[in-house]
């Protein structure tokens, strides 16, 4: 009697980029305690998807209304607001433990010194080896601009004492323009009392430069920004993901839920690209197979997919990624381990379950 199965092809070298999470590891003998085996797990894909959101605060200043008249400004911040825009999306290829995929991989006793090295969360890393140092994947947050310096503080005796909010604007007006035109003096060289030396200039004019700034946003208003970013983790199975809504995201709330009406979707796609080749195995081929992986120690061939991640309309990402849900599995033979002087050891790429390299 022949039975159909399904081998998923893909050669180990093809494996594209992973995003790395740095784990812990550590060393798991194996000896005649736990009867010279040590239990592990393979891992399956997940992705980790990161939005970078700018959040900008809009300050209205106190003499808004005569920032045309006064200063020339045509656009000054009239309403005191908040919003928020989406900057970048990043894709970690994360692979986490399968609880439905733990094996014992057994050793025989007159096996040197046998051992294997298991992240924290056992997923197998080496086996006779230290594993190669992971390096954390991570986006770069930029820094936020905000205004520090209350204006308040540069205001003169005159102004304070003004009784109407008119004449408080056209004496600070006065003052900007007396800044200003005490910077081109002493860029000019033309000022009464010029600063001695290069740090005395830096000082002055650093202070002439914060002390307009923070009088002009009483006209023109302010505008603070901070960046923050937003993850979502996505886990497939084996069939393919057709624009799920990961996420939703609003100029006026930022990132909300995916069931949250309020914002716009973020969808992600994930189309199987392994190729399939079908064989015809016999009864006695089927039971080969089994005792193969009843022994040894089972890997993962991850498969292909193509991701994507579209937003508005627009495709933000567009790549090829290693899908271990897509993928097979095989295995190393028990008698690989078998020596006695110099044992064979094995690296493998924690995130996907699959072999980096055989050292014997």
């Amino acid at each position: 009697m022949m039975k159909k199965i399904h081998y998923l092809i893909l050669p180990v070298f093809m494996l594209a980029f992973t995003g790395l999470h740095a784990q812990k590891t550590t060393r798991v003998n194996a000896i005649k305690a736990n009867d010279y085996g040590v239990i592990y797990a393979l891992p399956k894909t997940s992705f980790e998807i990161t939005l970078l959101v700018k959040k900008s605060t809009y300050q209205r200043g106190d003499f808004y209304s005569y920032a045309q008249r006064y200063l020339g400004l045509e656009n000054p911040v009239a309403t005191n607001s908040v919003s928020f825009s989406l900057e970048d999306i990043a894709v970690v290829n994360k692979g986490i433990a399968d609880n439905n995929h733990s094996y014992m991989v057994e050793f025989t006793a007159k096996t040197f010194e046998p051992f294997v090295t298991l992240r924290e969360d056992g997923v197998i890393a080496a086996v006779n080896a230290e594993p190669v140092p992971e390096t954390p994947a991570s986006m770069v947050i930029p820094e936020g601009v905000s205004s520090r310096v209350n204006p308040r503080l540069y205001l003169s005796q005159e102004t304070l004492m003004a009784g109407s909010t008119a004449k408080q604007a056209e004496l600070v007006a006065r003052q900007i323009f007396d800044l200003r035109r005490s910077r081109t003096d002493i860029l000019t060289g033309e000022a009464e009392n010029m600063p001695p030396d290069g740090n005395a200039y830096k000082v002055v004019m650093d202070e002439i430069n914060t002390q307009e700034k923070a009088l002009t946003e009483l006209f023109a208003g302010s505008v603070q920004t901070e960046y923050f970013v937003s993850r979502y983790t996505i886990i497939p199975d084996e069939k393919e993901i057709d624009r799920r809504v990961i996420a939703r995201f609003s100029e006026k709330l930022g990132p909300v839920d995916a069931d949250n009406l309020a914002g716009e979707p973020v969808y992600l796609s994930l189309r199987d690209k392994t190729p399939v080749v079908e064989q015809l195995l016999s009864e006695r081929d089927l039971k080969k197979l089994e005792e193969k992986f009843s022994e040894g120690l089972v890997y993962n061939i991850p498969g292909k997919g193509a991701l994507t991640i579209e937003f508005r309309n627009r495709t933000i990402i567009n790549r090829e990624v290693d899908v271990v849900q897509y993928g097979s599995k095989d295995v190393l033979t028990r008698k690989m381990f078998d020596n006695m002087k110099q044992p064979v050891r094995v690296l493998f790429y924690p995130d996907l379950g699959a072999v980096r390299q055989i050292i014997q």
